[in-house]
C-alpha cells in the first residue's frame, strides 16, 4: 500500500467514525477530542504528503490511527468501517528521505520507550476502567516491541508507523485520564 492509499483509507475511517456516548457528558468530551485528535493528524499527514514529506505523512497517519484505535478499544468511538490496522508500510518511503527517516524513527523509538516508562495507570485495580489502561500500555509496549523488532530486520519504514502508533495509544490514554504521567510531561499530549 502506498502512502496516497493509505492516507485515504485513514481519512475515510475518521470520516466513517462518531462518538458513542451522549453529549454533555466527560466521556463524550474525551470521545470528541479523540476524534479530534485523529483527524488532525489526518489532515497533518496529507500536508505533509502534499509537500514531498512522506516520513512526517507515515508518521502522522500512523499516530492518528493509534489515536482512533484506542478510541475504539475504550467505547468512545465507533465506526462503520473496522478497526484501522496498520498496513505494512515497506516501500513507502522514497530512498531520497531514508537518511530522514532513520533520525526520526530513532528518535520515536527513543521517545516511546521513555513515554512508556513515564506512565502508570491511574484507576484502581478494582476499577472496572483498568483493564482499559492496562490495555493501552499493553498495546503500547507491544508497537515498541514490534518497532524495535521491525528496526533489526530493516524495515524503518514499518518502526517508524508502528512506534507512532503506539505513541497515539499513550497519548489517548493520557487524555483520556487511564493514564498517569509519573515523570516527562514533555512527551505527552495533555
Amino acid at each position: 500500500m502506498n502512502l496516497d492509499e493509505l492516507g485515504r483509507v485513514f481519512r475515510q475511517a475518521v470520516s466513517a467514525s462518531s462518538v458513542t456516548v451522549p453529549e454533555r457528558t466527560l466521556l463524550h468530551a474525551a470521545g470528541c477530542e479523540i476524534l479530534e485528535m485523529a483527524a488532525a493528524y489526518a489532515d497533518d499527514g496529507q500536508t505533509f504528503l502534499t509537500s514531498g514529506d512522506a516520513v512526517n505523512a507515515l508518521a502522522s497517519f500512523a499516530y492518528g490511527n493509534g489515536w482512533l484505535d484506542a478510541g475504539r478499544e475504550l467505547g468512545l468511538i465507533r465506526s462503520n468501517q473496522g478497526g484501522v490496522t496498520l498496513p505494512d508500510a515497506s516501500g513507502t518511503i522514497p530512498y531520497d528521505l531514508h537518511i530522514h527517516l532513520h533520525e526520526k524513527t530513532g528518535r520515536y523509538r527513543r521517545m516511546l520507550e521513555k513515554a512508556c516508562c513515564s506512565v502508570a495507570c491511574a484507576p484502581e485495580p478494582q476499577s472496572p476502567v483498568y483493564p482499559g489502561c492496562d490495555r493501552i500500555l499493553d498495546v503500547a509496549r507491544r508497537s515498541y516491541g514490534g518497532g524495535c523488532t521491525f528496526l533489526e530486520q530493516g524495515e524503518c519504514a514499518n518502526a517508524l508507523a508502528s512506534f507512532s502508533y503506539g505513541y497515539g495509544w499513550l497519548d489517548a490514554g493520557v487524555r483520556c485520564g487511564l493514564l498517569w504521567i509519573e515523570r516527562n510531561r514533555d512527551l505527552f499530549t495533555i
